[in-house]
């Protein structure tokens, strides 16, 4: 049998272990968004209308990925914790649940996408052109997204043992794979037909699958301290339940996203449509920014667990410093940005006049929010990887449901559509605030009591 090597996350040493895991799913995550926002791109030369459809369409496509990534969160806490604890036969029956629950969750979407795409969008807008394309988006979106579920599950397997450049090979495969795809689906090139909204909603798709695909023989090839075989494989419900522990959580924190998303569109709608496109703009442009610091805090999650479960206080206190300065450095940068250059990022998105002037001033006031929100993130990461998903969860609701989307429908009250942009800087610091006190009270009654 072949012999378990020493986890890294307990030896190496811990800023060069953290940048060392981070900088490749940074990376990784980073093509991703370029992929994203390069989808939206070629969207907004067919229409704006076309762009809006799509950006009706990103709550649900926000609620796929909260879905796969809170579950892959669990899947990654408790496996860090086991791995901690040397229970190698634990570990595995985590990693083999892990991609069940992966299944069900695919399935689920794939039976809403058929029944519901069609009554969803028809309560979004009153226009039957922005309807029929996000309908057809969103259908094409669910039905095939097994590739996106098992994707990012069996990367988050490569992450835990500290495999990220693998990772970063399955994650970069998907994007590379879309980008390809996209102008010649979208528009008919190279002889395939012109499919519009159809093409870039396909595209994202055979993209997922290709990663899936890469990922899946990675992780057979390359990583031996979590085997996944499937060989007299039964469901194990105390898995289950502890990895949901974690990943319920957190999927309840990630689909408040699109709750707020859903309703700043019901909110901005109200005073035009090209308000609702700006807002989706902002989206994609805040994830070339955001996804980066989600690479540190996907290093950081591991790191944390496995020290937690081998009891190494100092190891997960330098773990969180060295983050928060990875974090907050990463998006002063991605505030300079937007304040400087908003002009010439609504300009890559074939912006008319009137989407210029909303776009560049929402830019400008989010912005200043994005240091704030750098710590928030790890401290919610924090907080999962040590399995307390419910600090998480609350600094979610308080800061996107209890605190942005009241604000913004107060300050639209004034009938004045720059006003409701400053929401987001509100709720984070809130968010801000509320982070710091429940970090205080985890470190005092679960990290302090650790020995030194």
């Amino acid at each position: 049998m072949e012999s378990r090597q020493e986890n890294i996350m307990g030896t190496k040493p811990v800023n060069s272990l953290l940048v060392g895991m981070a900088v490749p799913i940074m990376l990784s995550m980073l093509v991703q968004a370029l992929y994203n926002i390069v989808d939206s791109i070629f969207v907004s030369m067919l229409s704006e209308n076309a762009l809006t459809a799509v950006s009706l369409v990103f709550p649900v496509q926000n609620l796929m990925i909260a879905v796969a990534v809170g579950t892959a969160v669990g899947i990654n806490a408790l496996l860090s914790r086991r791995l901690g604890e040397k229970n190698y036969e634990a570990a595995e029956r985590v990693a083999q649940n892990g991609v069940f629950v992966t299944i069900l969750s695919f399935v689920a979407f794939a039976i809403f996408g058929i029944i519901g795409s069609k009554p969803l969008l028809a309560t979004m807008t009153a226009n039957a052109e922005i309807a029929k394309m996000g309908e057809e988006y969103m259908l094409i979106c669910t039905v095939f997204s097994l590739g996106l579920f098992m994707q990012v599950t069996v990367e988050r397997l490569l992450q835990v043992t500290g495999k990220t450049v693998y990772q970063m090979c399955s994650q970069m495969t998907g994007a590379i794979v879309n980008i390809i795809l996209d102008p010649i689906m979208i528009f008919g090139l190279l002889g395939c037909p012109a499919m519009g909204v159809s093409g870039a909603a396909l595209a994202t798709v055979i993209g997922q699958f290709c990663g899936m695909f890469v990922g899946l023989a990675i992780n057979h090839v390359k990583n031996h301290e979590v085997r996944l075989t499937f060989k007299g494989f039964r469901p194990d419900g105390r898995t289950i339940s502890g990895i949901y522990q974690v990943g319920l959580p957190s999927i309840i924190m990630q689909s408040i996203s699109s709750v707020m998303t859903f309703g700043m569109n019901q909110i901005l709608i109200r005073f035009t449509e090209t308000a609702v496109a700006v807002f989706g703009v902002y989206f994609k442009l805040q994830s070339f920014i955001f996804m980066p610091v989600f690479g540190v805090t996907n290093a950081l999650v591991p790191i944390v667990g496995y020290n937690y479960g081998a009891q190494k206080k100092q190891r997960i206190l330098q773990t969180v410093k060295m983050a928060c300065i990875m974090s907050v450095s990463i998006m002063l940068i991605g505030m300079v940005i937007f304040q400087l250059a908003p002009g010439l990022l609504m300009k890559m998105f074939n912006a008319s006049d009137t989407m210029q002037v909303i776009g560049q001033y929402a830019l400008r006031i989010i912005s200043l929010s994005f240091a704030l929100a750098g710590v928030d993130i790890v401290f919610s990461s924090v907080f999962q990887a040590m399995g307390d998903g419910m600090k998480s969860l609350w600094m979610s609701v308080i800061r996107q449901l209890l605190v942005l989307l009241p604000c913004a429908y107060a300050l639209s009250l004034t009938g004045i559509l720059n006003v409701v942009w400053l929401s987001f800087t509100i709720a984070e610091l809130v968010a801000f605030v509320v982070g710091i006190l429940l970090f205080r009270r985890l470190y005092r009654q679960r990290i302090a009591p650790l020995p030194d």
